[in-house]
């Protein structure tokens, strides 16, 4: 039998060869790494938990919407301005007995000063012991008006800075030190549980959407067990900055079937259950 000679293999296929070999076990075992990282546990055996948040105390949102949330017995989150509560008093007593959680928006709603509106009360013009005695005194308010304790804040126009310049700081770490959570808004994505910075949580938009274009929002956290704070301001049909009921009605329907796997609850209960089963 005619023997078969021994051909020695070149530099470069020595070379190419222990590449692949690299890649094959370098990124073979990050890809097990992610297949197998451990999913969060909701309760209940929930895939995705909800959160709704409306700002500012709109009158809206006790003239109309607390009695739409009230039918299908939901809580809600609202932070709150406590000039605007004294305009509604009664109906924001009504919603917080109801048990819907009222959330801390700052005592005068600052903002940058590139808004004209808020050019007496610029984010710039700010410090962070300013800032402090803002959100303090705003706790005392609601407090008062309300007889209830204050958890959680949404950043006024989702600004989280004061000053200007290299004068500039993030109030982040105040708001970490005052509250269980900090919102945001108008952010693109939901909030992760295994490693989200509650002091920067992602809010996102619910305002002038129908619920065909807030669905895809929720099945997108719910494959990855995430958690979707939506944000809105005025509750109605119709109107700028306004979140339809109509669209609230259809996504209450939706999260409250079993099949669809929502826990649906306020920011800082969700919140908390996440800082005691996050390890």
């Amino acid at each position: 039998m005619k023997s078969i000679p021994f051909i020695y293999p070149t530099k470069n296929v020595i070379k190419y060869s222990l590449f692949f070999l690299f890649q094959l076990l370098f990124f073979g075992n990050v890809s097990y790494a992610q297949e197998a990282k451990p999913a969060f546990s909701w309760p209940a055996g929930k895939k995705v938990a909800v959160s709704l948040s409306f700002d500012d105390a709109r009158p809206s949102q006790v003239e109309v919407g607390t009695a739409l949330l009230d039918r299908y017995g939901v809580k809600a989150t609202f932070y709150l301005v406590p000039g605007t509560v004294e305009q509604q008093l009664e109906g924001w007593k009504k919603a917080a007995a109801n048990g819907h959680e009222m959330g801390n928006h700052s005592l005068n709603h600052p903002c940058t000063g590139n808004f004209p509106w808020a050019r007496q009360k610029a984010l710039e013009d700010y410090n962070l012991e300013k800032m402090r005695q803002e959100l303090t005194e705003c706790n005392k308010r609601i407090q008062k008006l309300l007889g209830v304790k204050t958890e959680v804040f949404a950043y006024p126009c989702g600004q989280k800075f004061v000053d200007r310049g290299r004068n500039t700081k993030s109030f982040v770490p105040l708001v970490a030190e005052l509250f269980i959570s900090g919102r945001g808004w108008l952010d693109e994505g939901p909030n992760d549980p295994l490693f989200c910075d509650p002091a920067q949580l992602t809010g996102m938009e619910m305002d002038g959407k129908d619920f065909e274009e807030i669905l895809p929002l929720l099945l997108q956290a719910q494959k990855s067990g995430q958690w979707l704070v939506l944000a809105g301001h005025e509750m109605g049909e119709q109107g700028p900055q306004t979140t339809r009921l109509s669209m609230l009605q259809k996504l209450i329907e939706y999260a409250q079937n079993p099949a669809n796997g929502v826990w649906l609850a306020p920011v800082g209960t969700v919140g908390k259950y996440i800082q005691e089963h996050r390890k």
